[in-house]
């Protein structure tokens, strides 16, 4: 991300959590209401375990809003955490000798590999860093791009598609079906599945075990002409990707029909193209994903994410101790059985953030007016084209 960036700090047990989004520009309406309810959102889903019973997230904002309108300066975020007070000496930044050490790295986790890396021998340096807890601000500074891209005309909004081996049927969904599954304890639309996917998440917790699942992201609205061909990291795909991937326990992502293509002839996976004076060039399907050549097509974009099972078991897996070398059974951090329907709020917060700063690559500008008379302008011209 070039001109839009955000970078996030702070630890899962510490103080609380502190994001900075720069490149967001002036006159973008702006409230602490509007990034709770995504922070909320965050929170939601049936399978979540004790911390969410903890924490109620709510955002300070510290710096570039002013009276409910962005100033063009970085926008400063912050997000307690209400556990800190449970944890004060343990994670306090002041000298002294910490207790809580840990030792026993947990498979599937980043705790070994990051304990070899940085060289930390208390192995709570990696795993207060690594945890899904940073999540929390990925989403409220995920609001800021939200607002930005809702002023230009954008929605992006996601859904479970997959919990387990229980799956809902693909379909084109549209914004109002993909809104409608905030109700759903799952996330999904398909309402149908619901049970069945709350049924597999009962199983999987009587056992001591986990699950992982899909879920899609779609952007309605999007101009086309966004991304690039001309270079590879300028491909929307490939910055897509990237971002979705960032996310702990993602480990796949597929744009339009993905993998499904692999297995069938080019007539049945390509868009046809269709022009009308009232339009323009436009698609009557939409298997690409709204994505060709890395370039958005005006299509609803839409990307799928696979999310592995979460890595703490009820049921432990083995390791061994850094210090002394003996075997043990992992500790538990944490009792998820599934965060999936979680999950959809970050995916729809990195969705947006990489959007965000594509919109800026394509049409440039300091305030929200003079980019909407550039999107505008952009729109006449593509209809007429």
């Amino acid at each position: 991300m070039e001109r839009w960036r955000f970078i996030t700090a702070g630890e899962s047990h510490g103080p609380g959590l502190v994001g900075i989004v720069e490149g967001v520009p002036a006159g973008v309406p702006l409230s602490r209401e509007v990034i709770n309810e995504d922070l909320a959102r965050r929170q939601k889903g049936y399978g979540r375990g004790g911390r969410m019973a903890i924490e109620r997230d709510q955002v300070e904002i510290w710096g570039g809003v002013r009276h409910g309108h962005t100033l063009g300066s970085p926008v400063a975020l912050t997000v307690a955490n209400r556990d800190y007070q449970n944890w004060r000496e343990s994670m306090s930044p002041d000298p002294g000798s910490p207790d809580r050490v840990v030792t026993r790295p947990r498979p599937g986790h980043a705790d070994l590999v990051g304990g070899i890396k940085y060289g930390h021998r208390d192995l709570r340096n990696v795993l207060e860093r690594a945890s899904a807890r940073e999540t929390t601000m990925r989403v409220a500074t995920g609001a800021v791009a939200r607002a930005f891209l809702r002023s230009l005309g954008v929605e992006v909004y996601g859904h479970v598609v997959s919990i387990g081996d229980v799956h809902a049927d693909p379909r084109d969904w549209r914004l109002e079906d993909i809104r409608r599954a905030e109700d759903s304890p799952v996330r999904v639309v398909d309402e149908a599945v619901a049970q069945g996917m709350m049924r597999a998440i009962d199983a999987a917790k009587e056992s001591g075990d986990t699950l992982g699942g899909t879920f899609e992201v779609v952007a309605f609205g999007l101009p086309v002409g966004l991304g690039s061909y001309v270079q590879w990291h300028r491909r929307l795909e490939a910055r897509l990707g990237a971002a979705l991937l960032s996310i702990p326990a993602m480990k796949a992502v597929e744009v339009g029909t993905g993998f499904d293509q692999a297995e069938r002839q080019g007539s049945e996976v390509h868009d046809a193209i269709w022009w009308d004076a009232e339009t323009g060039f436009t698609r009557r399907s939409n298997r690409a994903g709204g994505l060709e050549g890395g370039i958005t097509t005006g299509m609803p974009l839409k990307v799928r994410v696979g999310m592995k099972p979460l890595s703490t078991l009820m049921s432990p897996l083995g390791s061994f101790d850094i210090e002394s070398k003996e075997p043990f059974l992992a500790t538990v951090e944490r009792s998820d059985v599934t965060a999936v329907p979680a999950a959809v709020t970050i995916g729809e917060a990195m969705v947006m953030h990489v959007l965000a700063d594509a919109l800026l690559e394509k049409f440039g500008g300091d305030s929200l007016s003079e980019i909407r008379s550039r999107v505008h302008e952009w729109e006449r011209h593509v209809r007429t084209y």
